[in-house]
């Protein structure tokens, strides 16, 4: 089971970033048409099948999100 709920997830890190998903779509360089596709289709982040296999050997999936520094210097 993956423990995440990922369209949520970037929703709200593009809020607490003051940011849109049209703007990370041009930092990634692809449009936004297509993040909006990734994020919504159930399994077009994580893999059904890398799912599927964790749960086969026992394990539930969770993401962890941790803030990079941005070095100032």
């Amino acid at each position: 089971m993956l423990k995440n709920n990922i369209e949520v997830d970037v929703k709200v890190k593009c809020i607490e970033s003051g940011t849109t998903q049209a703007k990370v779509a041009e930092q990634v360089g692809t449009s936004p048409q297509y993040v909006s596709r990734i994020i919504k289709k159930g399994d077009g982040v994580v893999n059904k099948t890398f799912i599927q296999m964790m749960e086969a050997l026992g394990y539930d999936v969770e993401l962890t999100y941790v803030k990079r520094e941005i070095d100032k210097n």
